[in-house]
């Protein structure tokens, strides 16, 4: 048997204890952060992943009308997999947007069979990019962006591309940044995207996220077009400096691909969008 001083006991008992303690304390003792230990890996995020815990969802728009003034369609990232594009475009799906990025660390692994193989059944197709505000610049994530997928052409079936921009579900809301910081980078991102590829970016983004984070900036709306996230009958209320939206993600329970759209208008004026 082997003896210990009891001093020598206690020590051990007291770093044990402590070493228990340790991974569920922050700094100072302070309580656990339940949001940090439910964050996903970096690179899981995809557009509207806040937008249920945030804003909840209500009875998504119907009827006839409805159906007349908008086209329909769709954004996926890699939690899609491999989409069934001949399915979506069967059923009535004529527009789509890809991840394409997310932060300067991260591309889409699925991403040339979802934006190939959107163009190919003959939809017109675009790209987004996951913003990281709290990770590098907003210029250094358009080069990323740009140089990933991120680009624009002429040709009549590309889109330009998203800025997707909402909670931050790797942590702090915000991001860490106060009102005018984040719209500082936003300028930052759109400015350098508008720089590489001739054309303004698509803004997505929730009315609620956008009041709180941005303090409800209104200087976007005369060049940005505005893709805006509201699950329920009606778009609802938009940012500040839009009269209209360009785009309404509506419902995130499609019946092939859960994010479902409406452009605001006819296929002529998705078009017209991707032809700038």
């Amino acid at each position: 048997m082997r003896v210990h001083r009891s001093g020598t006991t206690l020590a051990g008992a007291a770093l044990a204890a402590l070493a228990l303690l340790l991974p569920l304390t922050g700094p100072a003792g302070a309580a656990p952060d339940a949001d940090a230990r439910r964050a996903p890996a970096r690179g899981a995020a995809h557009m509207g992943m806040g937008v249920l815990a945030h804003d909840g969802r209500g009875t998504a728009p119907s009827g006839p009308s409805v159906r007349a003034a908008r086209t329909e369609g769709v954004d996926v990232s890699s939690h899609q997999g491999n989409v069934a594009w001949s399915t979506l475009w069967n059923s009535g799906v004529r527009w789509a947007y890809v991840k394409a990025t997310e932060g300067t660390y991260y591309e889409n692994t699925h991403f040339a069979q979802q934006y190939n193989g959107s163009y190919d059944v003959g939809m017109i197709r675009g790209a987004y990019h996951f913003a990281t505000p709290d990770t590098a610049s907003g210029a250094a994530q358009a080069d990323y962006f740009v140089d990933n997928g991120g680009g624009w052409s002429k040709d009549g079936r590309t889109l330009p591309g998203v800025l997707d921009i909402e909670w931050n579900p790797y942590g702090a809301t915000c991001y860490g940044k106060s009102q005018a910081g984040m719209v500082a980078w936003i300028r930052d991102f759109l400015n350098r995207y508008r720089a590489r590829t001739g054309r303004d970016a698509v803004i997505y983004t929730a009315t609620s996220w956008w009041t709180q984070c941005t303090g409800n900036h209104s200087g976007f709306g005369a060049t940005n077009p505005l893709w805006v996230a509201r699950y329920a009958a009606t778009v609802g209320t938009l940012p500040a400096g839009w009269e209209y939206y360009t785009m309404w993600q509506y419902t995130s329970t499609g019946p092939t691909v859960g994010d479902h759209n409406h452009f605001n208008g006819d296929l002529s004026r998705v078009r017209a969008l991707a032809n700038g």
